[in-house]
């Protein structure tokens, strides 16, 4: 048997003093929403949707509730799943009036022959699996609306709105895409990613988060990655497949995620971040961790009766779970 373990980010970027807290706690809940998913009895897969989903629907959060606002002050979203053991996955993109996106793109995995759905197809989909449509007004937010407007009135909106995902002169106070990995108690994998997309984004615009080695990748033979950042550099490098690759080749999660990200960098620019977990731990335990190269991710494990978490560099906090 394994040790249940999950790790949890909540988007990288440049996070304001006031924002850090709330997007500590937000982590935290859905990491330990996800732990306990495990700790029932629940799949990796079932962990990682149960994490993403308290995290769409926290509004502080790019996903779900919160989703940021194409040009159109329209809520576009993406999501993406993957099953490490079954290398099976699902994903959306382009979806509208969906509180969780994660959730539909669960039921493309298990319930089509399919990897991916786009646009009103995703909808009509979302739709025939019982789940009923939302209106943009209860996932638009009063910041949502400010952010929009802000970048709107720049001289380049388009490319404002990617710059404003990193720590450039634009950022913006808030979260970016959500992410979680986990390992089951029989040692399988899964990941799961999901975004509202970049603020002022052209509409159809799709991003990293629901394409397979992109925005995420699982195979329980290797490791579990999510991704989050500059979405068109991640797409350029196939950021999480690459982190995937460096473990095949022996390097321990933090050596993996560095030499993608510094790969990124040389290669196309852009900041990102990435959480990871291996099964290559001794007794049943995990190698997990995370690394980004914007200012800050806030992100939280918990596992073997702890929570570990941060937001900025360096930064390592811990305690025991409660009732532990």
């Amino acid at each position: 048997m394994f040790e249940p373990t999950i790790i949890v980010h909540g988007g990288c970027g440049k996070i304001s003093p006031d924002m850090k807290e709330i997007a500590i706690e937000g982590v935290k809940t859905a990491a330990c929403r996800g732990h306990t998913t495990l700790t029932r009895g629940g799949s990796a897969v079932d962990a990682v949707v149960e994490a993403v989903t308290t995290l769409e629907n926290n509004p502080e959060f790019n996903a779900g509730h919160g989703s940021v606002l194409n040009r159109k002050g329209e809520v576009e979203m993406d999501a993406c799943v993957i099953d490490g053991q079954t290398l099976a996955s699902g994903g959306v993109c382009g979806l509208r009036g969906c509180a969780n996106p994660i959730q539909v793109a669960r039921l493309v995995m298990e319930k089509t022959a399919h990897c991916l759905l786009t646009g009103q197809g995703a909808r009509d989909f979302m739709e025939s699996q019982g789940i009923h449509p939302v209106a943009d007004s209860e996932l638009i937010t009063p910041r949502g609306r400010a952010r929009l407007e802000k970048v709107l009135k720049s001289a380049f909106p388009v490319k404002e709105a990617t710059e404003s995902q990193s720590s450039g002169p634009s950022a913006l106070p808030g979260c970016d895409t959500v992410g979680a990995v986990a390992m089951d108690a029989h040692g399988n994998l899964a990941t799961a990613t999901s975004t509202g997309g970049i603020i002022a984004k052209l509409p159809g615009r799709v991003g990293d988060s629901p394409i397979i080695g992109s925005g995420g990748y699982a195979d329980s033979d290797v490791g579990a990655v999510s991704t989050t950042g500059d979405g068109e550099s991640i797409m350029k490098v196939c950021l999480a497949r690459r982190v995937a690759e460096y473990l095949e080749k022996g390097e321990s999660i933090r050596q993996a995620a560095e030499h993608a990200l510094e790969f990124m960098s040389n290669r196309v620019g852009g900041e990102a971040g990435i959480i990871a977990l291996s099964r290559g731990g001794e007794g049943g335990k995990c190698q997990v961790g995370c690394h980004f190269t914007s200012d800050n991710m806030p992100w939280a494990v918990v596992s073997n009766g702890k929570m570990t978490w941060g937001i900025d560099h360096g930064q390592e906090l811990s305690s025991p779970l409660e009732g532990e």
